[in-house]
């Protein structure tokens, strides 16, 4: 059974069909179906023709927009709202269009998709199949705009944190790059589904509406190069953490050596007078011991001045 059918009148009205044929009296008859309909494979083997048929049925999809015949293949990818979800899980809209009939099959659940439903119910419906199509692909657009907005103000703050060089590195920093990565892996096949789209000849997309889906296409281009700056300024974040990092090390690990040098004499000698064998000097001597220490205090001073002198501190 399909998630919905709805056939759209010219006036703006909507009504459930009474019947089960593939095109109704209205504009366009609208199918909504679930990819995990058990019935959805047979219903799409006998209705359509093979090619869009499997396209519809495809568990995995990446964003594409072919002509097939009078009719449009249709694969658009958006932002995941689903709860517990990730953002970039994008879901996915499978989409068979022709002049008087719209098929979408999501494999999750597209909050694009359940707006325009509530339009259609509220008796508010996209009056042509170019109209659908401009609204479904309006809101996606949005949702990807509000979701590079959102990671380019983070990635403002993780710069910023950049001022401070005592900032650890952001526990979200890995995430978000991940992030934009998946992003831009549909996005940027997307942008060219929405370019083809716009300037495909079908009497089903006039030059009015072709021209709104060219502005489209431009909004998700302009998403798509702005990840590109996304990542390539979250890489510099990362880089200039690492690079503090071993600053770090490295300072710690000169004052070591710094550290060792100096001692490296003065365990010498301790070691050797530590020696309990005949023939030790001092050992007879009350002051042989302060001697010592004072001769060490002064050979680490000494250390000091040639460690100084060799600019090594």
């Amino acid at each position: 059974m399909p998630i919905c059918v709805f056939d759209i009148f010219p006036d703006g009205t909507a009504k459930v069909p009474d019947d089960a044929a593939l095109t109704g009296p209205g504009t366009y008859r609208w199918w909504h179906y679930d990819l995990s309909d058990p019935d959805l494979a047979d219903w799409a083997t006998n209705r359509l023709p093979a090619i869009p048929a499997g396209a519809l049925l495809q568990p995995e999809t990446r964003p594409r927009c072919d002509l097939y015949k009078e009719g449009l293949i249709l694969n658009l990818r958006g932002i995941n709202m689903n709860a517990g979800q990730r953002a970039d899980q994008m879901v996915s809209v499978r989409m068979w269009v022709e002049g008087n009939v719209i098929i979408t099959v999501r494999l999750r659940r597209v909050f694009a998709l359940d707006e325009i439903r509530q339009m259609v119910i509220a008796q508010a419906p996209p009056l042509t199949t170019a109209a659908f199509i401009e609204a479904l692909v309006g809101r996606l657009t949005a949702r990807v705009q509000d979701e590079v907005m959102r990671i380019s103000k983070l990635t403002e703050f993780f710069e910023a944190d950049l001022e401070n060089d005592t900032t650890p590195l952001p526990k979200d920093l890995p995430a978000t790059r991940r992030s934009v990565i998946k992003l831009r892996r549909y996005l940027e096949p997307q942008k060219n589904a929405l370019v083809t789209l716009s300037t495909i000849d079908l009497p089903i997309v006039p030059e009015n509406d072709a021209l709104k889906l060219r502005e489209l296409a431009n909004r998700t281009t302009i998403a798509v190069e702005e990840l590109d700056a996304l990542q390539e300024r979250l890489i510099a974040v990362q880089d200039d953490h690492d690079l503090d990092v071993a600053r770090r090390q490295a300072r710690n690990g000169y004052a070591l050596s710094i550290v060792a040098a100096i001692f490296l004499p003065l365990g010498f000698l301790t070691g050797l007078f530590g020696v309990n064998i005949g023939g030790m000097p001092g050992i007879e001597n009350a002051w042989g011991f302060a001697i010592l220490c004072i001769s060490l205090v002064g050979l680490a001073g000494l250390m000091y001045l040639v460690l100084k002198a060799f600019r090594w501190l």
